[in-house]
């Protein structure tokens, strides 16, 4: 018995061995991906306030758990602020992203941490694996960050770090991809030139109308094929058959052959004399009795019988 409690216990030891490094693997994939020190016109958190936030990125291909991970903003204080265990919204989905709000509150949620950013000087952000020693990833924010500019990657989660203004093609991008991709120059161009959309008025009437057209010139060349076809087909209807005698060679019957027909259908037709003024009255014999027939319950006359001399 106790060899198998050993041999037990030997096994979840080298399953946890087997475990950890893994999860230390998958974490290892996480990164930071944009930060903003002053922020008056970007993200409001869900108390309606904005402050500076700094958003994760899970490089992973599968989801990433990071609850008792820690984010500080000093180097001699890794674990100033440990992720809490216990919220659903820390596991992030693969290749997804979560933002942590620095505004010095961890009393208001997970996503709230205990140190704050602060404005016109270098900001330094760690993330430190669950043992408080490994560093999984670092940034430097420069002091000369502008506020509702955010400092980012070129891609998520890998890529140089560039500050961002929020300009034209140089999107701030909270909780969602840093890199737009689905930008087209051509329709931007459009957009500048055609300001008012009176172009793109006329140029979607010039299509609907061409469509038209093009529909009304294929019925009418429906129609006038289907009637060619038909007048096709009647002219072979009324043709000659080949090798048939042409209408007017055919020699008709004469009047007397018509008459004489007539006459023998008439005598056919009329054979028997049509007697409408004669009455016959035939006796119909019945082969039975009928139990309501009165006839037989009457009885005879007696008949007088002479008497003899």
């Amino acid at each position: 018995m106790k060899k198998i409690i050993s041999t037990v216990a030997i096994a979840l030891l080298m399953l946890c061995a087997s475990v950890l490094p893994a999860s230390a693997q998958s974490r290892s994939a996480l990164r930071l991906n944009e930060v903003m020190v002053v922020n008056d016109n970007s993200l409001v958190d869900e108390y309606g306030r904005r402050s500076a936030w700094i958003e994760l990125f899970n490089a992973n291909f599968a989801p990433l758990e990071i609850s008792s991970v820690y984010l500080t903003d000093d180097k001699a204080n890794p674990r100033k602020y440990p992720v809490p265990l216990g919220d659903v919204n820390t596991k992030i989905p693969k290749r997804q992203h979560v933002v942590f709000f620095a505004d010095g509150e961890p009393n208001r949620g997970t996503f709230h941490t205990s140190f704050e950013l602060k404005p016109g000087q270098d900001n330094w952000i760690g993330i430190y694996d669950a043992d408080g020693k490994t560093l999984i990833d670092e940034v430097v924010i420069p002091a000369s960050l502008l506020p509702d500019q955010s400092y980012a990657r070129t891609e998520d989660g890998a890529g140089e770090w560039k500050v961002r203004t929020g300009g034209d093609n140089d999107y701030i991008t909270p909780s969602s991809a840093n890199v737009i991709k689905d930008t087209n120059y051509k329709i931007e161009n459009f957009a500048e030139l055609d300001g008012n959309g009176f172009g793109m008025t006329i140029m979607a009437m010039c299509i609907v109308f061409s469509a038209l057209l093009l529909l009304c010139l294929c019925f009418y060349g429906i129609g006038k094929i289907g009637g060619a076809i038909s007048k096709m087909n009647k002219i072979r209807a009324h043709s000659t058959p080949a090798g048939a005698p042409d209408r007017a060679e055919v020699k008709h019957d004469s009047g007397e052959e018509i008459a004489a027909i007539v006459m023998a259908l008439h005598e056919h037709l009329n054979a028997h004399d049509s007697e409408n003024t004669v009455l016959t009255i035939n006796k119909v014999k019945r082969a039975y009795s009928p139990w309501s027939s009165k006839i037989y319950g009457l009885r005879e006359v007696p008949q007088h019988t002479p008497a003899r001399k």
